[in-house]
């Protein structure tokens, strides 16, 4: 299909376009495919940013050997990485759905409720450096230790729109081959539609007999507040199902909240067959097994200005063009003598007017041209990608200075305390949140974390970041007291 566009690429594209390039990067994959390829699970885990909050021998205590079995298999056959590329994520930014608990896989029990290998990611306010958790949850009430790790989750049960259970193809290594049959890649897409209607009623039987049913009705979520109620019907179980929407108030609103709900990843076209066809993204830029499965399908890519090779840059300085560039590891003007520039920068320190060259590395240290790149690879924790980057602009051995570059930086070392604080226990809210609603610091969260949050919260400062609540911070800044008072 070629690429078309009535007037602009779709921002939902755009955004999964900015996350095919910096939520997975390809050392990511790399390390964790060559962890995986030699049975390290975990490492393949650890290199994929996933925490691992399973005790396989506890589990085999608790449900018995073949349950224990079923969980390791899966966890030797999971592609943590694979499963980062297919998550749920969030506009504008394109992060990882925030306080999300998404099944994998269901073990059942004899009569009972069924135990869920999930993933797991961090409220909005810890989910510096974009971890995810793997974690068995064995039902509700369920007191395991395995389960107080998480005791202070925002949303610690399944979500019944985010499952993956019912598509092992998105994490499984072993069946991602199925990609192009589960995404109908070979049917032609509707007009500028996200919607995958074609594929509803098969995914939908899927969907129902995973519940023990082999017809009925289903709701699909189309907004935050729409939903289809459709129904799955056949005359006999040689014909092949077909839908038939529900007239709104056949059911009572109780009833329809509580039907089955089709996943999203059902739902929804594959954001990356959705690239392809449109030829926002070139197959190499997939993943690896991804691209593997959707080999084909693909449209010619849309070709944007080439970029200029890395030369030194250019810069009109007293009449001349003189050059800057890295040397020792560090961004200097190579058309001045040193004994010249250390002069210069005295003068500067003094009061006095910088040269242009040096004008233009004080720009380059400030606000570079690639901090856009940066910033991407922050928000999606890739900070190894995002220090080779500066590396690469400024050099290994560049001090920083004042400006967003370093605020950047800063603020992507703080997010990663919050996460380390959120793993701890020790708070479970954010702590600005917990300072506005009130003296006691309550969330009504519950669960292990609460005692530990209220100790901290006690005699706690609360931060000024991007995630303190709009009244809070109008008083803290009225308050006539230094900024570094607000400090944790």
């Amino acid at each position: 299909m070629a690429p078309h566009f009535a007037n602009e690429i779709p921002s939902h594209l755009l955004m999964w376009r900015r996350v095919r390039e910096y939520a997975v990067p390809p050392s990511m994959i790399e390390s964790a495919t060559a962890r995986r390829a030699v049975g390290d699970w975990a490492g393949a885990c650890a290199a994929a940013r996933v925490h691992v909050d399973l005790d396989l021998r506890a589990v085999r205590r608790r449900h018995g050997t073949q349950v224990a079995s079923r969980l390791r298999e899966d966890l030797r056959r999971l592609a943590p990485d694979l499963l980062r590329w297919h998550m749920p994520r969030i506009a504008p930014d394109g992060r990882l759905r925030p306080g999300l608990t998404l099944s994998l896989a269901r073990y059942g029990s004899d009569g009972g409720t069924p135990s869920h290998l999930v993933v797991r990611t961090p409220p909005a306010w810890a989910d510096g450096g974009q971890w995810m958790s793997l974690a068995l949850w064995e039902g509700p009430g369920n007191d395991t230790p395995g389960h107080r790790l998480h005791g202070h989750h925002p949303h610690p049960h399944p979500e019944r729109r985010f499952r993956l259970d019912l598509h092992r193809h998105l994490w499984d290594a072993g069946r991602s081959g199925e990609l192009a049959a589960r995404c109908a890649a070979g049917e032609e897409p509707p007009h500028d539609s996200p919607w995958a209607k074609g594929s509803w009623a098969v995914e939908a039987e899927m969907l129902l007999r995973a519940d023990g049913l082999s017809r009925g009705a289903f709701t699909v979520r189309l907004g935050a507040r729409r939903r289809n109620v459709l129904e799955l019907v056949a005359p006999d179980d040689s014909h092949v199902p077909t839908l038939r929407p529900l007239p709104e108030g056949v059911l009572p609103p109780q009833e329809v909240s509580a039907l089955p709900v089709l996943p999203e990843a059902a739902a929804r076209v594959l954001p990356d067959l959705e690239l392809l066809r449109t030829g926002l993204i070139p197959p190499g830029r997939l993943h690896p097994l991804v691209a593997t499965a959707l080999a084909g399908y693909g449209a010619p890519p849309v070709h944007g200005p080439v970029p200029e090779p890395g030369d030194p840059h250019r810069v009109e300085c007293r009449g001349e063009t003189h050059r800057i560039a890295l040397r020792d590891g560090v961004l200097t003007a190579v058309d001045h003598d040193p004994a010249q520039l250390r002069r210069e920068e005295l003068l500067v320190a003094l009061g006095g007017p910088a040269l242009p060259c040096l004008r233009a590395i004080d720009s380059v240290h400030r606000d570079p041209e690639a901090l856009p790149a940066v910033r991407e690879r922050l928000r999606h924790g890739d900070v190894t990608g995002a220090l080779a980057v500066v590396e690469g602009l400024l050099g290994p051995d560049a001090v920083l200075r004042d400006g967003p570059l370093r605020e950047e930086l800063e603020q992507a070392a703080a997010r990663h305390l919050d996460h380390g604080l959120f793993r701890s226990g020790l708070v479970a809210v954010h702590p600005a949140a917990g300072a506005a609603g009130g003296a006691d610091g309550s969330d009504g969260g519950g669960g292990a974390g609460d005692a530990g949050a209220g100790r901290v919260k006690a005699g706690h400062r609360p931060r000024l970041d991007r995630f303190t609540p709009l009244p809070l911070r109008s008083k803290l800044v009225g308050r006539s007291r230094p900024r570094t008072g607000l400090a944790c």
